[in-house]
């Protein structure tokens, strides 16, 4: 829809670490005007992805959060008639009551259509959302255009958005729904590759408070009947803690003991269980 469609690239941001295989399909998804879909366990950055593409190319971000219950026209405008009903009762707004479209807000996709340059639009976990959601917002998003049948009228995207939709693969996505995106699975990272998140966010960590908080990390991922295993969310924040704790001296993890617990597992169950095998055994 424009040239910037075609030139623009993405090389990483300042806190976003990237792989040479996720670069290509942003940038081929970009070129070929296609919506990228993003597997990945929780905390995998498949949302902060967006956050760095729009940081890159210095567009605006829009999300839009996909809920259980939300019917796609709330995705794309809404009419306001509860405010059109008391601005006709009460006769004291500026607004021209009999002109419907000055009640009429854009949603997510309806901004990203509107904007006067284009965004990036994030449609983040697409899996809460029914099949025909899904499969009718990709019709939308194929034509870059929908209607108001309020007042009888077409909206035709200005600028198409560079499109990210993730999923935690919490139920099966349609074939169709498939068909029309590109596909890219983010693995939890790895130490080596975890090394490297930790240092951009921490730049003057000492390499044996890194090693040690990643190693202690990877071996509570590994303890059994974990529901939700810590993610990298919650490895930069406990990191956070131990940096702001005047008492941690980096012995304790080398013991075997693991400060702020409660910063890692956020669930009851996880937190008990994580407790109980702690006890009984030493992770170092």
């Amino acid at each position: 829809m424009s040239d910037s469609t075609i030139h623009a690239t993405f090389t990483g941001a300042k806190k976003y670490i990237l792989d040479d295989e996720l670069a290509k399909i942003v940038n081929i998804s970009i070129a070929l005007e296609m919506p990228l879909l993003l597997k990945g366990e929780p905390g995998t950055g498949k949302t902060q992805l967006a956050y760095a593409i729009a940081e890159s190319l210095s567009m605006p971000l829009i999300v839009l959060n996909v809920k259980s219950s939300m019917k796609l026209i709330d995705a794309l405008y809404q009419y306001d008639t509860l405010t059109r009903l008391n601005d006709s009762r009460f006769g004291d707004s500026k607004r021209d009551v009999s002109n419907i479209e000055e009640y009429i807000k854009m949603g997510k996709i309806g901004q990203s259509f509107t904007a006067d340059r284009r965004t990036v639009l994030l449609i983040d976990e697409i899996d809460k959302a029914d099949t025909d959601f899904q499969d009718d917002m990709l019709d939308v998003l194929d034509q870059m255009q929908f209607d108001i049948i309020e007042i009888d009228k077409t909206v035709t995207a200005k600028t198409r958005p560079v499109i990210l939709i993730t999923s935690n693969a919490k139920k099966d996505l349609s074939d169709p729904f498939l068909g029309r995106c590109n596909f890219h699975h983010i693995a939890f990272p790895d130490p080596k590759m975890m090394r490297k998140v930790i240092h951009v966010h921490f730049p003057e960590i000492s390499s044996q408070l890194a090693e040690n908080a990643i190693g202690t990390f990877y071996k509570l991922r590994e303890l059994d009947g974990i529901e939700k295993k810590p993610a990298t969310r919650e490895l930069i924040n406990w990191i956070r803690a131990l940096n702001e704790d005047p008492d941690f001296t980096g012995r304790q993890l080398i013991k075997g003991e693991v400060p702020f617990l409660g910063v890692l597992f956020k669930k009851s169950p996880d937190y008990a269980r994580a407790q109980q095998q702690l006890t009984r055994r030493r992770l170092i």
